[in-house]
């Protein structure tokens, strides 16, 4: 068996690849051979600067979440898949706090989730960027035969933004603007499409995002800096995915009076500037999106059948082993979609 390795944040600018010991399983765990792993901005705030937002890193923490494989040892309490099964991982679990509400059917805000790879709690919540992990066997999803693996290395990112489409409601017959062309802005485009949009416009301040915009079905992009041309879109829905000020800005222009905006891309924590005013007066509906819930279900569904066009949107692979150049490919978003990193060793 090949050794264990692991990519392992331990502070910023401080990643490492390193041997892990062998996962020992609780009794309602799996243990999955990790395949591929997608790297995501949360990965890679905890490489570049210790922490993801208001998550920080209090010891080394084994980062990912974004990722497939097969399970080589079933759960001893005989829940989930058998030996020999390729599965997608749902990374979240909810957890209450009491005296805090959220909406029973929306365990995806219940204000005490871990998430795999997240430092938001300590003792950390540990990724799966490993060749083998023991794994919940309720986080694991059967993937059906005929997915390209990479393809299905997509399914967590695709899922998040399923959800994000989903908040706007029914998109059947509108114009689409998507604000950012990173890989959850690629992702958008092709669950718009997949949800009947009539029309999805992209947007992004470099080339290649746009052109793989329009390689995943965007019937046209734009250059962010084009102001005028993204107010003139006058969208029915728009998916702000770039987590950026000015994307929020650029999406609140590009939405048509009563149009939806929804805030895809996490904001910086703390205070923004925000067009308000412009908000209120053409009565925009602004709804936040925030992971998933089952949509994950839905995502591979529509995968196996062939109704979801993700290609293009993985842009590079590499071995586990190069962890750290994947990364730096990954930061260089105008050079890269997704990138993923194969455990396969």
């Amino acid at each position: 068996m090949t050794e264990n390795l692991g990519v392992v944040a331990h502070a910023a600018n401080d990643l490492r690849v390193e041997a892990l010991p062998e996962p020992s399983p609780a009794v309602d765990e799996a243990v999955v051979a990790i395949e591929y792993g997608g790297v995501c901005g949360s990965d890679l705030h905890y490489w570049l600067h210790g922490a993801a937002g208001a998550s920080i890193l209090r010891a080394p923490m084994l980062l990912g979440h974004e990722v497939i494989g097969t399970v080589i040892r079933s759960a001893a309490d005989g829940s989930g898949p058998a030996p020999g099964t390729p599965v997608a991982v749902h990374p979240g679990t909810p957890h209450e706090v009491d005296g805090v509400p959220y909406p029973a059917d929306r365990p995806n805000l219940a204000p005490a989730s871990t998430y795999l790879g997240s430092a938001a709690h300590f003792p950390h919540c540990e990724g799966a960027f490993a060749r083998r992990v023991a794994l919940p066997t309720r986080m694991l999803r059967v993937l059906p035969a005929g997915i390209d693996p990479r393809d299905a290395a997509l399914i967590e990112p695709a899922a998040v933004a399923w959800h994000g489409v989903d908040r706007a409601g029914d998109v059947a017959g509108k114009r689409v603007a998507v604000i950012g062309a990173g890989p959850i802005g690629l992702l958008a485009v092709a669950v718009a499409l997949h949800h009947g949009a009539a029309e999805v416009i992209a947007t992004d301040i470099a080339d290649g995002p746009r052109e793989r915009a329009l390689a995943v079905g965007a019937a046209r992009v734009l250059d962010a800096r084009e102001g005028e041309a993204i107010a003139a879109l006058h969208a029915d829905v728009v998916l702000e995915s770039s987590g950026t000020e000015p994307g929020l800005h650029a999406a609140i222009d590009a939405a048509a009076r009563g149009g939806v905006v929804v805030m895809l891309g996490l904001q910086r924590a703390g205070d923004i500037d925000f067009p308000a005013a412009q908000a209120i007066t053409r009565e925009l509906d602004l709804r936040g999106s925030l992971r998933f819930n089952d949509e994950i279900d839905d995502v591979i569904a529509a995968l196996a059948d062939g109704t979801l066009n993700v290609r293009g949107v993985v842009t590079h692979v590499l071995p586990a082993a190069d962890a750290l150049d994947a990364f730096a490919i990954a930061r260089d978003s105008a050079a890269s979609g997704k990138v993923l990193l194969d455990f396969r060793g």
